[in-house]
């Protein structure tokens, strides 16, 4: 008789939830050199140097965090750490978007991307100067600070790295400058074959409507001609104006034939998720394919509000102030608590964004041979409260929350002081 097969680490009794292999039960997951080595029903102890109890807890393909911004220290206070919003958050992997452009690709690469124990894509900005805290330097996002060749050619040159495109359709930019700098957008990623992921909803502080004749209601219908299928359209659940809900709370008409021709939807939650706007679009029939956080330097030092001291010298004037926080696993439950199942949320954290990058050969799914990618998360049941950033209140009887993670078969705790703390109804 052969000697028996030994594991370094074996997960033993969580639902494992991996929707690229239609697996839906309770299993252990056996880890063996940094690669899942098994699926089974009942792995015996013993056969393991270590076991971890999982039991009651969801066992997921390594999540992947569509939209982050780790671009740390380049990109001024915007920038967060990588780990920090990813392994330390039970995500394994984490796409950058717009932190680096063509001309600062290289130092993303060495500084950010090979030191950094979660996996880190870039969605390269189209814009020179990458993102740099646009609210406050607009300019700098002009059509002359958009170089199409130049980025084209670094997308080619880097596709280990770069998966995709980053642009803005937002009434700032298009009162400034019309529709100039989506078409240079669109056209550097058609040219890099690779997706475009578009910011709808107000963000350079310009009025909705009026300014050099442009109305935020007109953006998006504008726009999607200009993309091709596979392109992402960004923060549909945005309490901004030129999201997909229209001044008349209506979802626009254009959206569902986008769907139809292959455009896709990211949740992009930030900031400015709406449970009020959430609910309109999903019923509606707007149901993301990906979800990504969105969080960064400002919506995760969050001051507390007016009135109280301040903890920074320019918190009074935070953008935020007094705001709600979020994760990866909480933007999951608002989503389950606008009544979407846990079933249709999971893979817009694991298998949906795998194909999104092209990476659904290595990532976004525990079958055996892949590397040990998982998310281990806890399934709180019980009354919780969640509050979005226009203070609208929704009680929920379920809460995901990150407990850890194994990258490449390493374990690291759910940690990162970023993470928002339940709150019981």
């Amino acid at each position: 008789m052969g000697e028996a097969v030994g594991y370094d680490i074996v997960l033993k009794g969580g639902r494992v939830i991996c929707p690229a292999s239609g697996r839906d039960g309770v299993f252990d997951v056996a880890v063996r050199d940094g690669r899942i080595a098994a699926i089974e029903e009942t792995i015996l102890p013993m056969r393991a140097n270590s076991v971890i109890d999982v039991s009651g807890k969801l066992v997921l393909p390594g999540m992947i965090d569509t939209h982050g911004h780790c671009y740390q220290y380049v990109s001024g206070r915007f920038g967060l750490d990588p780990d920090m919003v990813g392994v330390h958050s039970a995500v394994t992997s984490v796409v950058d978007q717009g932190g680096a452009s063509c001309m600062t690709l290289p130092g993303f690469r060495k500084f950010i991307v090979e030191p950094k124990k979660t996996r880190v894509y870039s969605f390269l900005s189209a814009y020179l100067v990458g993102g740099l805290e646009g609210h406050y330097y607009p300019n700098l996002y002009s059509p002359e600070c958009v170089d199409v060749d130049a980025t084209v050619r670094a997308a080619i040159a880097n596709r280990d790295l770069v998966r995709g495109i980053k642009g803005h359709a937002e009434i700032g930019g298009f009162a400034r400058w019309g529709i100039t700098v989506m078409e240079m957008a669109a056209e550097i990623a058609r040219r890099a074959e690779i997706p475009l992921y578009v910011h709808f909803g107000a963000l350079w502080g310009l009025p909705e409507s009026g300014t050099n004749g442009e109305d935020a209601d007109t953006i998006l219908e504008r726009v999607i001609p200009l993309l091709k299928e596979g392109d992402i359209l960004a923060h549909p659940f945005t309490r901004n104006p030129g999201g997909f809900v229209n001044r008349d709370g209506k979802v626009h008409d254009v959206i569902k034939a986008a769907l139809d021709r292959g455009l896709k939807i990211d949740v992009g939650h930030g900031s400015h998720f709406s449970y009020r706007i959430a609910a309109k679009a999903i019923a509606a029939g707007v149901v993301p394919h990906t979800l990504g956080a969105d969080m960064h330097g400002y919506n995760t030092h969050v001051p507390a509000p007016a009135g109280t001291p301040a903890e920074h010298p320019d918190d009074e004037n935070h953008p935020f102030r007094g705001q709600a926080r979020f994760s990866l696993t909480q933007a999951m439950s608002s989503l389950m608590a606008l009544g979407l199942s846990v079933e249709q949320v999971v893979p817009m954290v694991t298998a949906n964004p795998a194909a999104m990058l092209g990476l659904a050969d290595r990532l976004g799914a525990l079958k055996v041979g892949y590397a040990a990618d998982i998310s281990v998360l806890d399934d709180n049941r019980g009354r919780f409260l969640l509050r979005d950033n226009e203070d609208t209140k929704v009680v929920t009887d379920r809460l995901l929350t990150p407990a850890f993670c194994l990258r490449n078969g390493e374990r690291f705790d759910a940690d990162a002081p970023i993470l928002p703390e339940a709150v019981a109804a």
